[in-house]
């Protein structure tokens, strides 16, 4: 029996009861749909940190106190201070690999203008931290170096600032809001990035320069973090070897000695977030597998139903010279279309739905091509796996017992 024939056959008997045929695909359609959803949403989600820490600056990297030990207990490193002004020259001065090197500190106090107010925080920089953090100006212009060396009260604040406090559309530029009980003049305005992978609002931002904030609102002399940007992705690795040299060496940390600092930079944080989001992928699309057993089980017990229901049928094709072989692979060729027809309609399913949660999750929609290759083969393989046996029992008739049977 040729394979046209052995698929005419097959097709024709389970039209037969298509509502039958349709139920016992339900399982291979719901496991396969489960698994491609998964895989895509997974990757989906991959990109969409990517996409959002390459908005934060792909090249970026963050030097940051390290965690202090006293008499024993971890004080964490909010009370660090061991980043000040001589590491931020000597970072300006000897880097290859630097860009852009800014220092950061901040404070949070309330922002109010006339009878509006906002809950906010300052947060003290140069002006190249516009170029490490990818933020352009809407309108406005950034303090300069000038302001920094004068400690002029001046800031650029973002959008969800502006919409907080300026209620009745008043231009901010040149406008003095309060921060705490310090006036500060707004004289520029972000583009809006809106919220970052991790939910924060990168509107809700106010820029001062870093002396301004130091001595006015903080009284203090060394810095909470350092910004840096490497001069190219690629070379952002290097840019860390070299930040962690010249301040090991500033600090006269020892050889053996813990570095007193800790550098981390976006190829990392995007290693950390990628496996997190591996490993659920992994996990969810393991769990959705189950449907696909529970499909194979449900394609075993309607084949076996199938070779009981078609007794007389088995019967009658050994009696004018069907073989064993040619038995088996008639009911192996059932169970093979049936997964494979669940299998197709799954994935047009779970590409939908990948679809239609991308867009609700406003990631983006990515196709995995290996995924639709594996489920493809695990269905034949379903099919075969699950259809082998009733089809073997089939094939192992014998045909007077099946004429006669009842």
């Amino acid at each position: 029996m040729n394979v046209l024939n052995l698929v005419k056959i097959a097709i024709k008997a389970l039209l037969r009861n298509k509502s039958r045929a349709f139920l016992t695909m339900l399982g291979i359609i719901i496991g396969i749909a489960s698994v491609i959803a998964m895989v895509s949403l997974g990757q989906s989600s991959t990109l969409s940190v990517r996409e959002q820490l390459s908005g934060m600056g792909s090249n970026m990297i963050m030097v940051m106190p390290a965690r202090q030990m006293r008499g024993g207990v971890n004080m964490g490193n909010s009370s660090a201070k061991s980043l000040d002004m001589k590491d931020l020259r000597a970072l300006e001065q000897n880097t290859r690999y630097v860009a852009h090197v800014s220092p950061s500190v901040s404070t949070g106090a309330q922002l109010v203008y006339g009878s509006n107010n906002h809950p906010g925080q300052i947060q003290g920089v140069s002006p190249s931290y516009l170029d490490i953090r990818m933020y352009k100006l809407e309108s406005g212009i950034m303090f300069t170096e000038e302001d920094v060396k004068t400690y002029n009260k001046v800031c650029v604040v973002g959008k969800t600032v502006v919409d907080n406090l300026f209620t009745n559309g008043e231009n901010p530029i040149g406008q003095v809001v309060r921060f705490g009980s310090i006036p500060m003049k707004i004289i520029g305005v972000l583009e809006s990035k809106g919220q970052n992978q991790m939910g924060q609002d990168q509107d809700d931002i106010v820029l001062a320069p870093y002396t301004t904030v130091q001595k006015r609102f903080m009284a203090i002399t060394h810095f909470n973090m350092l910004f840096a940007s490497a001069t190219s992705e690629e070379e952002s690795e290097l840019a860390a070897t070299e930040i962690t040299y010249i301040l090991r060496a500033n600090h006269k940390i020892a050889e053996g000695e813990e570095d007193d600092f800790d550098i981390r930079t976006q190829e990392e944080l995007l290693s950390t977030m990628s496996s997190v989001t591996q490993m659920l992928t992994m996990l969810l699309a393991a769990i959705a597998s189950i449907s696909l057993i529970v499909g194979g089980i449900g394609i075993m017990n309607i084949m076996y139903v199938t070779v009981t229901e078609r007794t007389k049928e088995i019967g009658l094709r050994m009696a004018i010279g069907a073989q064993n072989r040619d038995i088996m692979l008639q009911f192996l060729s059932e169970s093979v279309i049936l997964s494979l027809i669940g299998g197709v309609i799954g994935i047009i399913l779970g590409l939908i739905l990948s679809y239609a949660l991308s867009h609700i999750l406003s990631w983006p929609y990515v196709v995995s091509q290996t995924a639709i290759m594996v489920s493809f083969l695990v269905c034949a393989a379903t099919g075969i796996f699950f259809g082998w046996y009733p089809a073997k029992k089939a094939a192992n008739m014998d045909p007077i017992a099946a004429l006669r049977y009842e």
